[in-house]
């Protein structure tokens, strides 16, 4: 597919908070291979790992995967976004309740705009370079933490991982599509899965479409009840 057809295709609505997942597995369900998802990478994956950027607001995040994944500042395709009349600027929100990010980070250190850092009274973090959004009191209220990237004018809000909080967000009902890539590789070992967090209902999913890329299979699911 052309680049204009697969920004159609993977669009955020408009005029609306809409938040879209992003996912990577092994065919036998394995989120990582030795620690990182860049093992399980493709080109026809990367593709779409940088394109859920380029249409989005900001990219939300966990803490663990910040330094897991050694994350930096993103950069998106800047002649892309202007096209598309979105800001140059795109934010990394970082969800943590502890204490464990530093300003020597490359999230800090290598960006081209200030990261968010969404936490909870009790981490007490300061001294952070970054806009710090404080959503709740010993957890994170992640329902807050969406509400408060929306006050800022990030409602495309791209959730890059890890399976902690994205198990946590699909709990609370607050994503409304997944982008699944599953990667032509049986990875056994001890890997966790995409989502991990508490027993619940399973969510309702439909298929909106699917792309092939050789032996890759890239996926897209919307939660029924996302309109």
């Amino acid at each position: 597919m052309t680049d204009t057809a697969l920004e159609s295709l993977y669009e955020y609505p408009a005029d609306r908070t809409w938040v879209t997942a992003n996912f990577v597995s092994s065919v036998d369900g394995a989120v990582s291979v030795d620690g990182r998802s860049a093992g399980l990478g493709s080109p026809a994956d990367r593709q779409i790992y940088l394109l859920g950027r380029d249409l989005a607001d900001v990219v939300l995040v966990g803490a663990g995967t910040v330094l897991v994944e050694g994350y930096r500042g993103a950069r998106p395709d800047l002649e892309r976004r202007a096209r598309l009349g979105l800001p140059a600027a795109l934010p990394i929100a970082v969800v943590t309740a502890r204490g464990t990010l530093t300003p020597e980070l490359p999230l800090f250190t290598n960006t081209a705009v200030p990261p968010i850092v969404i936490t909870c009274a009790a981490a007490g973090l300061s001294g952070l370079p970054a806009d710090v959004i404080v959503a709740g009191d010993t957890e994170v209220d992640l329902r807050v933490a969406v509400e408060e990237l929306a006050a800022r004018g990030l409602r495309r809000i791209n959730l890059e991982g890890g399976p902690t909080l994205f198990g946590s967000m699909v709990a609370e009902g607050l994503v409304d599509e997944l982008n699944l890539t599953i990667s032509p590789l049986l990875a056994v070992g001890d890997a966790p899965r995409i989502a991990h967090g508490p027993v619940i209902p399973p969510a309702d999913l439909s298929l909106r479409s699917v792309l092939r890329a050789d032996d890759v299979l890239l996926m897209r699911y919307r939660r029924r009840n996302s309109s």
